[in-house]
């Protein structure tokens, strides 16, 4: 049977708070895709359209859903998200943007889950 200070510990490592240089995350940075959200979400504070940011921005709605700040979202971010990879390499660009959602569905379920 567990120790009450290792259910403790445990649950304060699940609910860290982790800092980067600009914000930080309430998130664990080593959930699947948190490294393409925290980017997103720096970006979007910065007034940056990144390919980042537009994901994030697809993604809003769940995010704060599940408990994220978010700054203002950039508008139809699946356009431009696919203009963008279409811009860099037309012939992968469905592909690579169906990864890039699946990174960000990966990272909101992920995210569900530790937040139980």
């Amino acid at each position: 049977m567990p120790r009450a200070s290792d259910v403790a510990e445990s649950a304060l490592f699940r609910a860290r708070i982790v800092t980067t240089e600009r914000v930080a995350a309430p998130f664990a940075l080593d959930l699947p895709g948190a490294d393409l959200v925290q980017t997103g979400i720096d970006d979007l504070r910065r007034g940056a359209s990144t390919k980042e940011a537009l994901l994030v921005s697809i993604g809003a709605p769940r995010l704060r859903l599940l408990g994220l700040e978010l700054p203002s979202t950039l508008d139809r971010p699946e356009e431009r998200l696919y203009d963008a990879l279409a811009a860099e390499e037309p012939d992968a660009a469905h592909s690579r943007y169906n990864a890039l959602v699946r990174r960000l569905v990966s990272f909101e379920r992920a995210l569900a889950c530790a937040s139980r």
